[in-house]
């Protein structure tokens, strides 16, 4: 049973702060990241307390502010950056981290890339 859509059309910069429909300001989300997201482009890190622009796709390297933990159940954040979406885009909700174990065991996950 599908539960609703896989992915959606998110805007870095959003409409709402003056971003524009063009390619290089879209991307694809996960409805609940987004919906997390909101009008946001950027958040407070939670370890120095300082804001930081949200990790924007289009422009930053995920490994540069992204790590797996927990067999590649958990997203950490290793900068400001990184624990800052983290945080803002709730990555870790217990129910992504479920379907995290469950990706694990099929061997679909975590990506290699």
């Amino acid at each position: 049973m599908l539960l609703g859509p896989l992915l959606e059309i998110e805007h870095i910069i959003p409409e709402a702060k003056g971003g524009g429909s063009d390619e290089e300001n879209l991307f694809l989300a996960c409805p609940r990241c987004n919906s997390h997201k909101s009008d946001r482009v950027e958040a407070i890190d939670p370890e120095s307390m300082v804001s930081v622009d949200l990790f924007n796709p289009r422009i930053d390297f995920w490994n540069e502010h992204f790590e797996w933990t927990e067999a590649g159940t958990i997203i950490q954040g290793t900068t400001p950056k990184g624990r800052a979406t983290v945080a803002a885009l709730n990555m870790n909700h217990p129910a992504v981290v479920a379907a995290r174990h469950l990706w694990v065991k099929a061997a679909w996950h975590p990506p290699t890339d």
